[in-house]
């Protein structure tokens, strides 16, 4: 009998000694937003409202939607396909798929269970994973569990690929412009660009009626708004609460004597369900850092100008106090335009995505510096679903910015986001309206053909071609080789070669992305 000294993946080092995977994180990342757009200074007009109340009110610029060409398994059939093609991955290379949303159009069959007919040349099916619903905070979950497979005994030394996506539709009314849609692929495994730090995650978890769909025939949900602002920053006090909690008791374990606050950010980002209330979130973490220090400085730093408020107001009492808001909001303006701002340029134009938001706010920081501005930072992340389920946690940027480098492939992959959001196309709130009332009556319907264009889609996106009467949804995937427009900003040809990305412990030959034309490539949803 011959004992071979190869090691396979995932299993116990030769020494005997197990060891957790480094730095496990997010490697890669992909977004897809729809190809057209409405601008929310023509939607107060259209809808009667005074000027100003969207934008500078809620602080949307733009919101993209969906025709009835598109749905969840659309959406996550071209986000992943773009990710796999941008980074020249084989599917062999993938053991976990998990796709985190809101959007359910079957009570049973998942959205993965869809996207794995992208995986059937390469023949693999061993993927685990499934389906996470809870609001917006779906793609977390879906997030968390990837990470902890990584470093569980059950890694097979593959990727974990998570997919975040929804379309985000209001009936008519005030919460019809916070609206949007969306998707985000990671690929997630170890030696990452953006780490997760181990440890360092403040959760909360409540029962709420502030945000929920309990009609099964409509894509609308039943919203109490004032409710839903007091879960999400309640939800926010209390992670941040959990998390400066956590990072004090390890730093004490490391030697370290000193206070967490918002400054150890280098970025802070947010779920953002319209942009106005992610600046009011940062202005909620500097009062929490308020509130807690045991003599704030008030005459310099932070904290100027704030000597008139009592450190003995509870915040809980504050959630709706314009005083201090205005005030928090004032002193954190110089910490908003350095560490959240610039995490604003998918949100303010495209709008809430649900699941994908707080990460398509992190692409937007991707997108926006320099690696070399990056490397080294500490990045907070909040997500919120309502419900209400809640997370503060935070990923650690590689401090190799070097040409090449993980880090670079990954800002490099998102530096034309700008350009990719500025080729959509506007159209008239009026058409907006209709296609909404359109998907309204044709919800669920069977069997119904789609009438939205699939020339106005992006080269490349996945689109609904039929639902047949036992409704069976089929798709089919338009060229990315168009001759009447440009390719999609950041869209790689799938006849030109790409940089090859390993698999964590073991190359796998790359299979050859497709260049079939919109109709040749077909898939379904299945026959169950």
């Amino acid at each position: 009998m011959i004992i071979s000294s190869c090691r396979m993946p995932g299993s116990v080092p030769a020494n005997g000694e197990a060891t957790w995977p480094k730095d496990v994180g997010v490697i890669a990342l992909e977004i897809y937003f729809p190809s057209q757009y409405v601008d929310q200074a023509e939607l107060e007009q259209f809808d009667g409202v005074s000027a100003g109340k969207y934008t500078a009110g809620l602080g949307q610029a733009r919101m993209g939607f969906c025709s009835d060409r598109e749905d969840i398994n659309s959406l996550c059939l071209t986000v992943v396909q773009r990710l796999m093609e941008q980074n020249g991955l084989s599917y062999d290379q993938v053991g976990r798929l998990e796709v985190g949303t809101e959007t359910i159009i079957d009570k049973s069959k998942s959205v993965k269970t869809v996207v794995m007919q992208l995986f059937e040349e390469s023949g693999n099916t061993d993927v685990e994973g499934i389906d996470t619903t809870n609001a917006c905070y779906g793609g977390t979950a879906a997030l968390f569990n990837a990470v902890n497979w990584v470093e569980s005994s059950s890694w097979d030394g593959r990727y974990a690929l998570v997919v975040a996506g929804d379309i985000a539709v209001y009936a008519t009314g005030s919460a019809r412009p916070t609206g949007g849609a969306g998707a985000i692929a990671m690929l997630i495994g170890p030696n990452a660009p953006l780490a997760f730090d181990r440890g360092l995650r403040g959760t909360h978890m409540q029962h709420a009626y502030d945000f929920y769909k309990p009609d099964m025939g409509s894509e609308y949900p039943v919203v109490d708004g004032k409710l839903s602002i007091k879960c999400y920053l309640s939800a926010l006090d209390r992670c941040y609460a959990v998390y400066r909690n956590k990072i004090h008791a390890q730093w004490q374990r490391e030697g370290v004597d000193r206070r967490f606050s918002l400054e150890d950010f280098g970025y802070m980002v947010f779920h953002s369900p319209y942009c106005k209330l992610v600046q009011k979130s940062l202005a909620r973490l500097l009062l929490n850092d308020f509130l807690s220090h045991t003599s704030p400085d008030t005459e310099t730093g932070p904290f100027s100008g704030l000597e008139a408020f009592s450190r003995d107001v509870k915040l809980e009492d504050t959630y709706f106090d314009r005083d201090v808001e205005k005030a928090f909001m004032k002193a954190s303006t110089e910490m908003f335009e350095q560490k959240t701002k610039a995490s604003l340029l998918v949100s303010s134009q495209n709008g809430n995505m649900y699941t994908p938001s707080v990460y398509g706010c992190l692409a937007s920081v991707l997108a926006q510096h320099a690696p070399q501005d990056l490397a080294g930072q500490r990045i907070g992340l909040f997500s919120y679903g309502s419900g209400f389920a809640a997370t503060l946690y935070s990923l650690r940027v590689s401090q190799d910015a070097t040409p090449g480098s993980g880090l670079d492939k990954l800002c490099a992959s998102l530096f034309d986001l700008k350009a990719r959001l500025d080729s959509r196309r506007k159209v008239s709130p009026a058409v907006f309206a209709d296609n909404l009332q359109l998907r309204e009556k044709t919800h669920h319907l069977a069997p119904y053909v789609p009438q939205g264009s699939v020339e106005d889609l992006f080269p490349g996106t996945w689109y609904l071609t039929r639902v047949d009467e036992k409704h069976r949804r089929e798709y089919a995937r338009r060229s990315l080789n168009d001759s009447d427009r440009p390719l999609e900003a950041g869209m790689v040809n799938s006849t030109t070669a790409s940089e090859h990305i390993p698999s964590p412990v073991k190359k796998m030959p790359r299979i050859p992305a497709s260049t079939a034309g919109p109709e040749a490539v077909t898939i379904s949803n299945g026959d169950h």
